[in-house]
């Protein structure tokens, strides 16, 4: 089995965890991770632009003038797209742009983009990640300490204290085990894990 250190928030090592090989040392299938990026991305599409038609815009329907003798082209109604305040013809209309992915696929493709990041060695695992007070001094001094930039931190448990510290720090995220997401592994590229989380996310994983 692959084995990952256990470090505390000061970076001091206590230990080694075992973590599944079908979790975090898979083979990495990149079309799948392409697959289910593209799909998270189109399902956050809302589709809700819209424009009126000749049929949705107010007006009158009566003939603008009589059919023949004005020497003009003929019209129909003062609602059609070549009159100021009309119709428009041929726009854009509410749509939906979601995809869906199998189950199966889709639990494959978390466990490519996370042994890509063991094989890049960018997974950190933490005995816990608890800090004394609500302070983003002490979040970003974590950070440093383990030199993390740009990272993706998943907590076991809702942690108030941590969400806070973190949210004004650029290019940081918290989230819980039910939250990852592949979007958010590619985003970040390194994730820190508290050692239950990964238990968690072990067992939601698993074949």
């Amino acid at each position: 089995m692959a084995k990952l250190d256990v470090f505390d928030i000061k970076k001091a090592k206590v230990g080694e965890i075992e973590v599944s090989d079908a979790v975090f040392n898979d083979d990495v299938r990149e079309y799948l991770i392409h697959e289910a990026v593209k799909i998270q991305l189109a399902n956050r599409r809302q589709g809700t632009v819209a424009v009126k038609n000749r049929a949705a815009v107010s007006g009158s329907g009566k003939k603008p003038f009589k059919q023949k003798g004005t020497g003009q082209a003929r019209q129909g109604c003062s609602r059609a797209p070549q009159y100021p305040g009309g119709g428009v013809a041929f726009g854009p209309q509410p749509k939906t742009y979601s995809l869906s992915m199998n189950k199966k696929a889709r639990k494959a493709a978390l466990r490519s983009a996370l042994s890509m990041l063991y094989k890049k060695e960018a997974i950190t695992v933490l005995n816990n990640f608890e800090l004394p007070a609500i302070k983003t001094k002490a979040f970003v001094e974590v950070l440093n300490a383990f030199n993390l930039d740009k990272t993706l931190v998943i907590t076991d448990t809702a942690n108030l204290t941590l969400e806070l510290s973190a949210r004004n720090v650029k290019n940081v995220k918290v989230l819980g085990p039910e939250g990852l997401n592949i979007f958010d592994i590619m985003k970040y590229q390194s994730v820190v894990f508290t050692e239950a989380a990964v238990r968690r996310v072990e067992g939601a994983l698993q074949s």
